[in-house]
């Protein structure tokens, strides 16, 4: 299993050459956001799409 670090260094070689700081910067954001949905759906706390829903519409009101 690979390390967090070796992670990223395999994340940015991926990367079009051209990437900027931002690009990766971006990209990081994402999978770190991506990674804790996944974390929050294995421990179960997820919302119904009612429940959902309803969060919204306090929102959008």
């Amino acid at each position: 299993m690979a390390t967090f670090r070796e992670e990223i260094i395999h994340m940015i070689r991926e990367m079009p050459e051209d990437a900027s700081v931002e690009d990766i910067m971006a990209e990081l954001y994402f999978r770190k956001k991506v990674d804790r949905g996944l974390q929050q759906l294995k421990a179960g706390q997820v919302l119904t799409h009612d429940q959902a829903r309803e969060r919204l519409k306090k929102w959008l009101e």
